[in-house]
């Protein structure tokens, strides 16, 4: 356990560290804290913190900066978030793409850093399918979701069918099924097929299978805004190793989309520190995050990604505004 003047310690040190972006030595440390200590103590009090894996030493610098651990016990235990007037504009109640587009822009903007909106989970819910005939067992899907999206889907058939076949196809699913997830759609239509002509069963079951991929991937499933302001940042521009990694993370998403996932399960502002864990296995960025609603229900997640170094106070107030803001424009939209 640190005493109240390694914390105090501590806590200027990266605040320090957060502002300059250079390693602190022991006389800057004891003007920034406030507090009449020698040099020589408070060399012993970082000479501890080292110790305890809360501050290293570069190879360049007689000072010193925080680790992961140190950012980790500095916001869970010494960070004030100071409420400040922010600049945001509203988001306007709108299609969710356009939503989720606009919010990530804003967070972008707002942090001078990489904003991140995970798309809101939708079931795979259809209200209206038709079937239109290309060729011989060849057929166009065309799926309508609640919130209007049309997606198509061709699908290709062991036998062919007549129009008549396709519109009474179309019907029966129009008429019994829409509204319903498509889950729901494939166990109904098994229960039901003794009493379906077979060939018409077959059919449904295909465009059902097609309408799943097809309401599943339509989904952008991350929308990333402002990977060009890394480029700014000092802490990646002068490694290009640490810029690439970033930049294959936004490329690949799967990681992105399992720490946003992550964050969804939780209430409030999350903060990631890279190298902490394996969720951000980068020891150069952060991600501040929070889960935004609809309707009271957690559909999805966003948040800020930068470097390790950033002002962590003012990336909570942007990314908690934002989520209420996302949550407000969806659960308006009609």
């Amino acid at each position: 356990m640190l005493d109240d003047r390694a914390k105090l310690l501590l806590k200027a040190l990266v605040e320090r560290y957060i502002a300059d972006g250079q390693p602190v030595g022991s006389r800057t440390l004891s003007r920034a804290s406030g507090l009449e200590l020698s040099p020589a103590t408070i060399r012993n009090v970082m000479s501890d913190l080292e110790e305890l894996g809360l501050i290293a030493s570069p190879h360049t610098s007689a000072g010193r900066i925080p680790t992961a651990r140190g950012y980790r016990l500095f916001v869970d235990t010494m960070l004030t978030v100071q409420r400040e007037r922010l600049d945001t504009p509203s988001l306007a109640p709108d299609q969710p793409q356009k939503v989720i587009a606009n919010a990530a822009n804003l967070l972008s903007s707002l942090s001078h850093f990489v904003g991140v909106v995970m798309a809101p989970r939708r079931t795979s819910v259809f209200r209206h399918i038709e079937f239109l005939r290309l060729s011989e067992k060849r057929f166009l899907v065309i799926i309508v979701s609640p919130d209007g999206d049309v997606q198509n889907r061709v699908i290709f058939t062991q036998a062919d069918y007549t129009p008549s076949q396709l519109i009474e196809a179309a019907n029966y699913l129009n008429a019994n099924c829409s509204g319903m997830a498509i889950e729901q759609v494939r166990e109904r239509l098994m229960l039901e097929v003794e009493s379906l002509r077979g060939e018409i069963a077959t059919l449904m079951q295909a465009a059902v299978q097609a309408g799943s991929e097809a309401l599943t991937q339509a989904q952008d499933d991350v929308v990333i805004s402002g990977e060009r302001n890394l480029l700014s940042v000092s802490d990646f521009s002068g490694d290009m190793s640490h810029l690439r990694r970033a930049f294959d993370l936004f490329e690949q998403k799967t990681q992105l989309m399992r720490l946003l996932d992550v964050s969804s399960q939780a209430e409030g502002v999350r903060i990631y520190i890279g190298g902490e864990s394996q969720i951000v296995p980068f020891e150069e960025l952060s991600i501040v995050s929070a889960p935004y609603e609809v309707d009271g229900v957690v559909v999805g997640t966003l948040g800020v990604i930068g470097p390790t170094r950033m002002p962590y106070d003012r990336m909570i107030q942007i990314v908690d505004i934002t989520s209420r803001l996302v949550s407000n424009a969806l659960s308006h939209f009609r």
